[in-house]
Formats: C-alpha cells, structure tokens, sequence
C-alpha cells in the first residue's frame, strides 16, 4: 500500500463509518503524511494507562526546567512549544500538543486515542511499509489506570496488546501488581518483555538457586527485512521508591548506566546488529543525560513522563550521537521512526509523531469488540453517573491540577481534614464542563493497587519536610535524581516553591487557607492517599471521591 492508498483509506473510512471529518479537508491528509523512508520502521507508544477508548487529555501548561533543562525540550509548552517546532497555531496539531485554547479545541477537534483507533493506524502503516519490515514497541505503563484494568490485574490489557501486534514493552506500574502476578500474565503476552536494570536481589538468587541474577531478557534482537535491530529493555529505575517495595521485594532496580554500556559494547563485539535501540522508561530528563554517557546507543525511545515531542532531540556522545524521543501519553501518539540502514550501521532516519484523532482514524471492529467484550461485566458500574463538571477537569502541571484539586477537596471534607496531600500523578484524563463525570472517570484518576486513603497528625515541620523532598525529587539539577511525576498536590495549604533553589531551601510561607502561617511545632490533621510504606486501614480513594461527588450532585439537585 503506498502513501496516497494509505491516506485515501483512513479519509474512506472516516466517511464511510459514521467518522467525521476536519472541515479542512486537506488537513488530514498533511496530518497523516508518513511516507517511507529507508528499510526498517519502528512504532512506538508509551504510557497509555490502560486508557482503551478515546479521550480528552489536557498537556500541561506548565512543565520547568531546571539547570541545563531550562527552556528546552521537554520543558516547552504553549506558544513557546509551538514556536520551537514550526507548529501553526489554531490547528489539529497545535491543539494536539499544547493546552491552548483546550475546551474550545477539544469541541473542534474530538477525542484522541483509543485502541481501536490506534489499531487502524498501525496496521495501515504496517501493510504501507510491509509488516516483515516494522516492530510496534510499547515503552511501559500499560497495564494500569482504568477501572478494567485494576479489577482484571492488567490482564485485560494484555489481551488489547496482544490484538494491538505489541512485539516488545518494558515496564513499571505494570509492577504494582506484584511481580508474581506480572510473570503470570506474561505468559499470555504474546511479544517480549524486556528490562535490562531489573535483578534479583543477592538474597532472592540465593534462595532461588538460580544461575543468573536477571530477572527479564536485558535485549532482543529482530531481523526486519535484512536489517538487525537490537532493542534493549529500561525499565523504570526508581519503581521500589515512588511505588511501594512490598511488590517486588526480590527485585533489585537502578539505572545501570555501566551494565548498558557493556550491553552495547557486547552487541557491537559480535557485530549482532545493524541499530541499537533503548526502549526506556526512564524519563526524558534522564534519557538525555543517559545518552551523554553511553555510547553506541542510536536511538532511546522513551517513556515515563508522558512528553510528546514532535522531533528528536540529538545528544552528541563519545562515539557520535543518539536521537531521544518521548512519544506522549494515553494512546494519544503514535511515533513512526523510518530507519535507513546501510553498510551495517544507521545511515539518517526519519521521525514523525503522529496524533491519534479518533474522529479522523475509525475504530478496528476487531479491536472494539475485544473492547466491549471486556466492559460488559462491568458496565453498569462504570457508567454509573457521579456529577457534572462545571470547569475543566485535569491532572498535568508541575503543581496542581483541577481533578487534582476535585481529590483534596473530597479527603478535606470526607475526612474532615486541616490539610490533603495528593501524589503528584500524570495520568488521567481530562474532562470538559458540562461532561458527566461517571465512577469510571474517578477510577481512571485513582485506579492503584494501594488506594487506602490515611488520617494522621503532622507537625508543621513534617509537612515542610514531605514538600521539601518531593520538589528535590522534580526540581534536582541532576537528572538522575528525578523520579518523574509532578509536585505533590495540597489542598487546605499554599505555600512559595522556588525550584532553583538548594536542598532544603525551596519551599517557604506555608499558610493555612484561613490566613495562618504553618507553626513548625504544631500538628495538623492530614489525610491523603497511595502511601509508599505501610499500608493504611483507610477507605479505598475512589469511595471518598465518589462519595464527596455524590454530595455535591445532591446539594444541586
């Protein structure tokens, strides 16, 4: 299938099944022009969060950076981000990539994502380039943030995977399940799972008996058409710190720069391969740093941090250079990486990411009825109205969001809370005012394997400290101390953040939101959720949302 029959179908299709088009109609078209490069393609898509059908999703208005980060990719948005890539504004794409003008777009322009969409995207790319000749690589995050996927332990999610043609993922909320149930449902998965910086611990191979320490295959290699790509496994590296321990105390993780680095030269030694891909999941931040320091590597397709850029960033190392990319958030992108290969080495390659329109790329029935399949039993629950929105409900920004704002809201009341914390979350949808919100759009915000929400007493200094240690975690001038995610989100308290300040020094002027200053001696009535350490005994989030939400649908009424 060449380039004008691949545009002409997906233009077919929208108006042959009930899909509307862009009044502009030639703006599809320029939309979806992918044309083929080269002898080896890749797919890649990170960080759906189990989101099956289309959506709304708002990307941040807001997104620092620090130190060498400051003004360039990922930490663009806006005007500025669409300045930076040539983008149009008021067009398809900018509303695609940018929060600007978001409601008014959003009616414009439809959802994006959805699996059955993405389904058709990728098969048509995959006949236009020749199925023999392309690998779809899911970069983790996969198998967790909607109600489906908590209640089937991500096993609904390898199924829409598996129908998807994922050949190779990695992970990380994949492993709060807990890596006994992650190993089980691997065993349906149909492609590869691999993580090169996952091991077992020294006491877990001891008991084991086992002969080697890694846990999952650190790479594979494919041969597409006649070129040799070797794919390398990054899985999240921080996972036993910002997810709880208790899921996989027998594993060890970290960034293993060193181990890679003897991955690549190994590859390299026995001339395995034509490219070397990371398939990561650290974050883009850590990504740019990492590809600084490794060599060989010639492309890191990452993951984690939910940042769609529509180019490459090229970072020069000891023996050349590697292009990074992050491909986005909840099925929303799909990047086409077109590899020219020649003289066994990478030659140029082109990259384009395109967003999944759902409203321009009709649904796969194939995929749609393993969708549906997988809904029944639960339909009436998810669809079981809450409230109606009467703003913009969203997650993503360095600070707070509205559906953020919605949760501390309800564990201040629900829990008769002084003060709610919140984990600074980038997955969930966004919502648009005068939308029903339903329990699945609450579960979509709170979908976790520790929901328990807690009431404690916190001195004022204590509350300082959780701050102060969540924004060296988002604000270090080291990308390697950054775990990703966004500040934690309060509610019943603001405060002064100045993130190019030391450690210790970056959050001041805590005041209660009756006009009070924080007392470092004093307690406070705290109530929050998802706490890494031991469990709580508290209601499970999603009921203390529901249950605030319920209040204010009856107080309408």
């Amino acid at each position: 299938m060449n380039r004008r029959d691949f545009l002409q179908a997906l233009m077919v299709s929208a108006m042959t099944s009930g899909c509307s088009v862009s009044r502009l109609q030639n703006e599809p078209e320029r939309l979806y022009e992918a044309p083929s490069f080269g002898n080896a393609t890749l797919l890649h898509f990170t960080d759906c969060h189990a989101q099956l059908l289309p959506l709304y999703y708002r990307e941040p208005a807001v997104n620092l950076g620090i130190g060498r980060s400051h003004g360039k990719p990922p930490h663009l948005t806006g005007r500025a981000f669409l300045d930076f890539f040539g983008i149009a504004p008021h067009s398809r794409e900018a509303h695609a990539f940018t929060h600007l003008n978001f409601v008014e777009a959003a009616v414009l322009y439809g959802k994006t994502g959805g699996f059955p969409h993405l389904s058709t995207l990728v098969q048509r790319l995959r006949a236009e380039r020749g199925d023999n000749k392309t690998l779809l690589l899911d970069g983790g995050d996969s198998w967790q943030g909607s109600a489906t996927a908590l209640w089937t332990q991500g096993g609904d999610m390898v199924s829409a995977c598996n129908l998807l043609g994922v050949d190779i993922m990695t992970g990380h909320w994949e492993f709060t399940y807990g890596s006994r149930q992650v190993l089980e449902n691997l065993q349906s998965f149909n492609g590869d799972f691999i993580a090169q910086n996952i091991a077992l611990t020294e006491e877990a191979q001891f008991e084991q008996d086992a002969d080697t320490a890694q846990v999952f295959k650190p790479y594979v290699i494919k041969n597409l058409g006649p070129v040799r790509v070797a794919v390398i496994g990054q899985a999240f590296p921080y996972t036993p710190v910002a997810n709880p321990r208790r899921f996989v105390p027998d594993w060890r993780f970290g960034i293993q720069e060193q181990s890679l680095q003897d991955i690549v030269n190994e590859i390299n030694a026995n001339k395995a391969a034509d490219v070397i891909v990371l398939l990561s999941h650290n974050g883009m931040d850590v990504d740019l740093k990492l590809a600084s320091r490794v060599s060989g590597l010639d492309i890191i397709l990452g993951g984690h941090t939910h940042d769609a850029l529509p180019a490459p960033v090229v970072v020069k190392n000891a023996r050349g250079r590697t292009w990074v990319t992050n491909a986005g958030s909840h099925g929303k992108f799909l990047a086409v990486v077109d590899l020219k290969v020649g003289g066994r080495r990478l030659k140029d390659l082109r990259y384009r990411l395109l967003p999944v329109f759902a409203n321009l790329i009709c649904a796969d029935p194939e995929m749609q009825r393993l969708i549906e399949t997988i809904r029944e039993p639960y339909l009436e629950k998810l669809t079981r109205p809450l409230c109606v929105a009467d703003e913009l409900l969203y997650r993503r920004d360095n600070f707070q969001g509205t559906f953020d704002r919605l949760i501390l809201n309800a564990l201040l009341e629900v829990n008769d809370a002084e003060i709610a914390l919140s984990p600074g979350f980038r997955w969930g949808p966004s919502y648009l005012p005068g939308q029903t919100i339903t329990f699945e759009d609450v579960m979509s915000h709170t979908a976790i394997t520790y929901p328990e929400t807690y009431v404690r007493t916190l001195a004022g200094r204590e509350i300082k400290a959780i701050l102060e240690d969540v924004a060296d975690n988002l604000f270090n001038k080291d990308p390697y101390y950054r775990q990703g995610g966004d500040m934690v989100r309060v509610g019943g308290l603001g405060f002064v953040c100045k993130p190019e300040a030391t450690v210790g020094g970056r959050i001041s002027e805590l005041t209660q939101s009756n006009g009070q200053r924080l007392s470092a001696s004093k307690r406070y009535k705290v109530s929050g959720w998802a706490a890494v350490g031991d469990p709580s005994a508290g209601q499970p989030i999603w009921e203390v949302v529901e249950a605030y939400l319920q209040g204010i649908a009856s107080s309408r009424a």
